[in-house]
């Protein structure tokens, strides 16, 4: 016997919820159980708990539990990311009982709609699938011509562009001939040169129309002169997020290492990268980092120093050691640069010859630029909680201990920052951009 169809189309949403759920909170246990209530049947609902650790989403008689463990509850962002996918599930699933809707809107069920779902979350209205196209949507197609751009390539240089989307039908010229951002402007060669999404944008208004091509840094210098932006944020890319802060704009871009970026409300929201999306709440990472280094100068420095390497596509392992006497157990001595300097002529001396350039240094009188050409070396870079510099580029000893043999399939890097975990905080910096804390244990992914 053939299921009826709205039976079949809700076995499907159903999937396309847990598999939701599952990419965007990963971190997060997913259980199912059967409700007895008749109100969850076809509209999805969030239903309230006095559990921080705890969310519950209703739908077609299911009850969607996720939890997360105790020291660490759900982030606003979490919560808002998984009311976002509930929406536009739960709109899109009545749209294709709506014939009227059907009709009008094609675009609905074009591209990802993973895109939907980042589009709804930072729209922040509720998500309806109508005859016309809403905010949430323009932003969705906004981020689909900028995948489409990355498939492709101008005189051999790989693709980088940007657009900043006003939040608002805030005033500003508009030419008679605008046309519509969208993916036919893909095919005009010179589109690909017209802004390069770090140092210019295209200027979207809320209506999807094409209005100008501006400088990001001036843009963000009008709305914030001192562009003081308190999330942490890659510095290249810092300007892009000072140019949303206290607006309802949004900036999304395709970085010259092939990775889509959205900005909004002043931080660094998303990214899309090795084919799928990453909610980064970085502002509460960044906290559960401060907690476990308790310096927040070290904290801040480290923590801007990972995010820019990630950018860069860099490796990096940064360790903030809680007791420096553990340094014994973790830097072999010739990688010591908080022992006194070898006589001259001694051959640990001679094995690190610019050893002396950073012996005695902290973090506070190490700029920028030279401490990520410190962690861009081979091996490890390691400080005490005074911001002591301990060791720089050193390969890390990895004493026998319970646990060692589930790390041997783990790669070099990886295996280094378990290890030093055990014995302070660590950064991770992979070189496909992804930045892992550890503090005993991963406690979170960027």
């Amino acid at each position: 016997m053939a299921l009826p169809p709205a039976f079949a189309a809700s076995a499907l949403y159903d999937s396309l919820l847990q598999s939701a759920l599952k990419r965007f909170l990963a971190r997060a246990t997913l259980e199912l159980e059967a409700s007895l209530t008749d109100s969850s049947i076809s509209t999805l609902s969030m239903q309230p708990t006095d559990d921080p650790c705890e969310l519950v989403l209703c739908w077609f008689g299911t009850r969607h539990i996720l939890h997360v463990p105790r020291a660490q509850p759900f982030t606003a962002h979490e919560l808002r990311v998984a009311r976002a996918i509930g929406e536009v599930l739960s709109a899109r699933y009545q749209s294709i009982l709506d014939p009227s809707v059907l009709a009008t809107r094609a675009d609905l069920f074009q591209g990802l709609i993973e895109d939907r779902y980042v589009g709804a979350f930072l729209d922040r209205r509720p998500y309806r699938a109508g005859t016309e196209r809403n905010r949430a949507d323009r932003l969705a197609n906004c981020i689909e011509v900028l995948r489409v751009a990355a498939l492709s390539s101008y005189e051999s240089h790989a693709i980088s562009s940007g657009v900043l989307v006003l939040g608002d039908d805030a005033p500003h010229p508009r030419h008679q001939a605008a046309r519509s951002y969208g993916q036919p402007l893909t095919a005009v060669k010179s589109f690909y040169r017209l802004c390069d999404g770090v140092r210019t944008v295209f200027l979207i208004g809320e209506d999807g129309l094409l209005l100008d091509i501006i400088d990001i840094t001036h843009r963000a210098r009008e709305i914030h002169p001192m562009m003081a932006i308190t999330s942490p944020c890659p510095s290249a890319y810092r300007q892009h997020a000072a140019a949303t802060l206290g607006t309802r704009d949004t900036c999304i871009v395709l970085s010259p290492s092939h990775e889509i970026k959205v900005f909004a409300e002043g931080a660094l929201v998303f990214t899309f990268r090795n084919a799928e999306w990453h909610l980064l709440d970085v502002e509460a990472k960044y906290v559960q980092w401060l907690q476990a280094v308790g310096s927040r100068p070290i904290a801040e420095k480290l923590f801007q120093c990972a995010l820019d390497m990630a950018d860069a596509r860099q490796g990096a392992l940064l360790v903030v050691l809680r007791d420096a006497g553990a340094a014994g157990s973790l830097v072999a001595p010739i990688d010591r640069l908080d022992r006194p300097a070898p006589a001259r002529g001694d051959s640990e001396g001679l094995r690190r010859p610019l050893h002396y350039l950073l012996r005695g240094r902290t973090l506070a009188d190490v700029d920028e630029t030279v401490l990520m050409a410190l962690a861009s070396l081979d091996g490890a870079t390691v400080v005490d909680t005074r911001g002591c510099l301990i060791a720089a580029g050193a390969i890390l000893m990895h004493p026998h201990g319970e646990g060692t043999d589930a790390w041997v399939s783990e790669g070099a890097r990886t295996t280094a920052a378990q290890t030093a975990g055990r014995f302070g905080a660590v950064l991770k910096v992979s070189t496909d951009g992804m930045i892992t804390c550890y503090d005993d244990r991963s406690l979170w992914n960027i």
